[in-house]
């Protein structure tokens, strides 16, 4: 079937409905250094994120670029959103007991 019937109309093909896109721009988070006080933004890649069973055991991580220190925060449900949701690498904690 080469036509479609769907929104771009018929005749539209995968290429020509994508001809007119721009790329986007990266992802990017507002995080803060509570050794240093230094405040920065950071890509998608320079963040971990841990999804664990409780509140506790569920944070996101990074280095901080100013100080170098690794800094360990808490992730509630909206974090955890914004981080999966902007392509933040997440591993999932299981328990062993």
């Amino acid at each position: 079937m080469s036509e479609s019937a769907g929104p771009g109309g018929p005749g539209m093909t995968v290429a020509s409905a994508f001809a007119g896109m721009t790329s986007v721009p990266p992802v990017v988070f507002r995080a803060g250094c509570p050794d240093c006080r230094g405040r920065f933004e950071l890509a998608a890649s320079a963040l971990r994120l841990a999804i664990g069973a409780t509140s506790r055991t569920t944070f996101y991580s990074f280095t901080c670029p100013d100080c170098r220190t690794t800094v360990r925060k808490p992730a509630g449900e909206r974090i955890v959103e914004l981080l999966t949701g902007g392509g933040v690498r997440t591993l999932r904690l299981h328990s062993t007991a």
